[in-house]
């Protein structure tokens, strides 16, 4: 691989994980937890209303949490 090649590739996985991750890696790592969780009540359970009612209730946690921690945080 060439360096320019290989300078493009890293610049874009940099965008993606500034992007995506960016300050709080607990918001991206929630956000995928709550997929996850949604996908699989739903497909596997096969509640679909189930998984309607939840996902309201479970993102409101992880932003409660979020809040939370970064109140912690505060000097």
């Amino acid at each position: 691989m060439s360096a320019i090649a290989k300078r493009i590739v890293v610049g874009f996985g940099r965008f993606w994980w500034d992007f995506l991750v960016g300050d709080t890696p607990e918001l991206f790592v929630a956000v995928v937890a709550v997929l996850v969780v949604i996908a699989l009540v739903s497909v596997a359970a096969g509640a679909n209303t189930w998984a309607v009612a939840l996902l309201p209730v479970m993102v409101i946690g992880a932003l409660a949490t979020s809040v939370r921690r970064a109140a912690n945080k505060r000097p």
